[in-house]
C-alpha cells in the first residue's frame, strides 16, 4: 500500500478488516457502500464533503452561472412539457443546496414557472441537509426532503450532478486470460489490500473491446443502475431531467476508483469512511438502462459544450458587468467548469426524457436501438 495507508487504521478499516478476517475478501462494490454508507463510520453518514474547506468542490460551488443556466434549462423544459400549472423539481445528492439555490433565483425570472414549482431534494447525509435547509430557508418555494426518489403523477424534473459516480459497481481484473473479481482483502501485514478473488462466471464484455492484456481491470455496468432507472421512470409523467458526472461516453478498460480528501487524491485503500470513493459513469451503460426503463435518452455531450449552448460565456459577461471587481475570479471559475483539457471534457451530460417530449435543450438524441427520435 502507498504511504497514505501508513496512518493509524480508521474505525471503518478495523471494522472491515474483521469482516474480512471473518469472511473473506469484500467486492469493490461492497467495500465502496461499506466506505461511503456504513450506519457508524459511513462517509456520507457524517461529512460535510463539498467546498473549500471539505473534500472537494463541485460545479454549482465554482460558479453561480452553473446553477443558475440549470434553473433556466428546467424552464425551458418545463415549456417544452405545456407548461403544467405543478411541477416537481427533484434533486439527487443536492450538496450543500447551492445549485437548487441558484437554480431557483433564475427560476423567478419565468414567474409562472417559479410558481408551479414543488421542490423534493433527495439526501442520505443528515448534516448536509441541515445546511441545505439553511441554505434554502428564503427561497419562497415548497421544498421537502426524501432519502429515495418519490414517485408520483405529477410533471417532473430531476437534476443530478455528480450523483451517479457515487452508485458502487465491481471491478474485474484479468489473470491468464480469465477475467477474476477484484476484491479487497488483507495483506500479510494484516493491512486493507487489492486481491484476487475468484473467476467471474459467464463474463461478457461489449463486443468494441479489445482482446484483455494480463492485468487488465475492467468495470461492469453498475448493479444499481437498473434500479435507479426505474426510480426516474417512476418519479412523474411527464418526466425528463439531467445526470451531469464524470465518465466515459463507452466501455473500456482501466481502474476508475479514486479516493479523495482535502482536494486530492489518495490511495483508496487509506482511509476508509473518511475520503470521497467514486467510479467513473460508463455512460452507455446508464443510457441503456434508462432506455430499459422506457426513457429515451439524449446525449451524452461534453459539460463545455453543454453550458456553452446554454450561453455560459454569455452570463458570465452579465456578471462581470455587473461585478467588475470580481471579474476575474468570475472569469476564472467560468473557465474551470468549460475547460477543454479539464472539467469541461471529463465531465459527460445525459439527458432523459419521456418518449413523448422533444430531444431536450442543449442536447442530442443518443444513437440507441428502439430508443424514441
Amino acid at each position: 500500500m502507498s504511504g497514505d495507508a501508513q496512518r493509524a487504521p480508521t474505525p471503518l478499516a478495523q471494522k472491515l478488516a474483521q469482516r474480512i478476517a471473518r469472511d473473506g475478501p469484500i467486492g469493490i462494490a461492497a467495500y465502496i457502500e461499506a466506505c461511503l454508507h456504513d450506519s457508524e463510520h459511513g462517509y456520507y453518514r457524517r461529512q460535510l464533503a463539498i467546498g473549500r474547506a471539505g473534500d472537494f468542490v463541485t460545479a454549482p460551488e465554482i460558479s453561480q452561472a452553473f446553477g443558475e443556466l440549470i434553473g433556466l434549462w428546467c424552464a425551458v423544459v418545463w415549456q417544452q412539457m405545456g407548461s403544467p400549472a405543478r411541477l416537481h423539481l427533484i434533486e439527487l445528492g443536492p450538496g450543500r443546496g447551492t445549485l437548487m439555490r441558484d437554480g431557483l433565483r433564475a427560476a423567478r425570472l419565468v414567474p409562472a414557472f417559479n410558481a408551479a414549482l414543488a421542490v423534493t431534494l433527495v439526501e442520505s447525509n443528515h448534516a448536509l441537509e441541515q445546511v441545505q435547509r439553511e441554505t434554502l430557508a428564503v427561497e419562497g418555494v415548497a421544498i421537502t426532503w426524501e432519502r429515495t426518489i418519490p414517485a408520483g403523477d405529477t410533471p417532473t424534473i430531476i437534476i443530478a450532478n455528480e450523483f451517479v459516480d457515487t452508485l458502487a459497481a465491481d471491478q474485474w481484473v484479468c489473470r491468464g486470460g480469465t477475467w477474476h473479481t477484484r476484491c479487497v482483502g488483507a495483506d500479510a501485514d494484516g493491512n486493507l489490500a487489492f486481491v484476487d478473488g475468484p473467476p467471474v462466471a459467464g463474463a461478457v464484455l461489449a463486443p468494441e473491446l479489445p482482446p484483455p492484456t494480463e492485468g487488465d481491470i475492467f468495470q461492469p455496468p453498475a448493479a444499481a443502475l437498473p434500479d435507479l432507472a426505474g426510480a426516474l421512470a417512476t418519479a412523474g409523467e411527464p418526466c425528463a431531467g439531467l445526470l451531469i458526472d464524470y465518465g466515459h461516453d463507452r466501455p473500456s478498460f482501466g481502474d476508475t476508483l479514486q479516493a479523495v480528501a482535502a482536494h486530492r487524491y489518495i490511495d483508496p485503500l487509506a482511509a476508509p469512511g473518511e475520503t470521497d470513493l467514486s467510479l467513473q459513469v460508463d455512460f452507455a451503460a446508464l443510457a441503456a438502462a434508462l432506455h430499459d426503463a422506457g426513457l429515451a435518452s439524449d446525449g451524452p455531450v461534453a459539460q463545455g459544450e453543454f453550458l456553452g449552448r446554454l450561453g455560459i460565456v454569455e452570463r458570465a459577461s452579465r456578471l462581470m458587468a455587473a461585478n467588475p471587481a470580481k471579474a476575474a475570479e468570475i472569469e476564472a471559475s467560468v473557465a474551470r467548469l468549460i475547460a477543454p483539457h479539464g472539467m469541461g471534457t471529463r465531465f459527460r451530460v445525459l439527458g432523459f426524457r419521456g418518449p413523448a417530449l422533444p430531444p431536450l435543450p442543449g442536447l442530442a438524441p443518443v444513437d440507441m436501438p428502439g430508443s424514441a427520435p
